[in-house]
């Protein structure tokens, strides 16, 4: 049996991700693999990127890494420009051009890792989703045949993106679980990742498991540093952070309403 890490949604909270490896080294685990977005929202994508370059055997892409330094876009947005000047040289394309999803065999079982579906780290599938939306995730597309080729199809997919852990299993075993988010994880913010342990590359049917953890982590020390920084809406990260509410529902907040949607809105 071999345990591996599964981190995801980092969003430039170094302090977070710091606390979150050193659980993973506590715990005598050696491999780190990432479902992506480095970058955005926190003050310290470029820390992120180093770090996990470092320390990740696997990086994927996510959407804040594709379309943050896409040299094809122009930004009018004085936060989006923000996060992308905090890269340092080399990052961005080293960003964009990481793979799209990660296929490997653990205890007879064909895992599958990408960021948000199937088809693109920019389409999200939620915890309130449709069946033919949990169906699709399963199947080979033009963007899954492109990073691992047109090998078969999985029944094990782990993702990411929407910072809200999950695991369900339907007809013939087909299991999907969700990693939640290191950086800011929605409901409880506590910075969150899976372990993943089985007889890995192997085949052969034998036990498996996947697992949660959270790790509690010095909030104060994360926001003392967006706030020295000049990070951009620093309100809505401080939500985020401190409650698990999405910066989107700010204003709701502000006015004491509780927000109740977190799973219809865009993150």
């Amino acid at each position: 049996m071999e345990r591996m890490a599964l981190i995801s949604d980092v969003h430039g909270n170094l302090t977070a991700l710091e606390a979150v490896l050193a659980d993973i080294d506590r715990r005598g685990i050696t491999r780190v693999l990432n479902l992506g977005d480095y970058v955005g929202k926190g003050p310290r994508g470029r820390e992120v990127v180093e770090l996990c370059r470092q320390r990740c055997e696997v990086n994927l892409l996510g959407n804040w890494d594709d379309f943050l330094p896409d040299p094809a876009r122009t930004y009018d947005n004085e936060a989006l420009q923000w996060w992308l000047a905090q890269l340092a040289p080399g990052q961005g394309e080293w960003l964009r051009a990481l793979p799209f999803c990660h296929d490997f065999w653990l205890s007879g079982r064909r895992v599958r890792l990408f960021h948000a579906s199937e088809e693109t780290v920019h389409r999200r599938v939620r915890y309130v989703r449709t069946q033919e939306e949990f169906e699709g995730l399963f199947a080979n597309t033009a963007a899954t045949i492109d990073a691992v080729g047109e090998g078969p199809v999985p029944d094990l997919i782990g993702y990411a993106d929407t910072h809200d852990p999950l695991y369900e299993c339907q007809l013939e075993g087909r299991t999907t679980f969700n990693t939640g988010a290191v950086g800011n994880c929605m409901g409880d913010p506590t910075p969150m990742y899976c372990i993943l342990e089985g007889e890995v590359g192997s085949q052969e049917k034998a036990p498996w498991s996947v697992s949660f953890a959270r790790v509690p982590y010095d909030v104060e020390a994360e926001l003392a540093v967006a706030r020295e920084m000049g990070l951009p809406h620093y309100d809505g990260y401080e939500l985020e952070l401190r409650h698990g509410i999405y910066r989107g529902a700010l204003d709701e907040w502000r006015a004491g309403t509780r927000p109740d949607d977190y799973h219809e809105r865009t993150l």
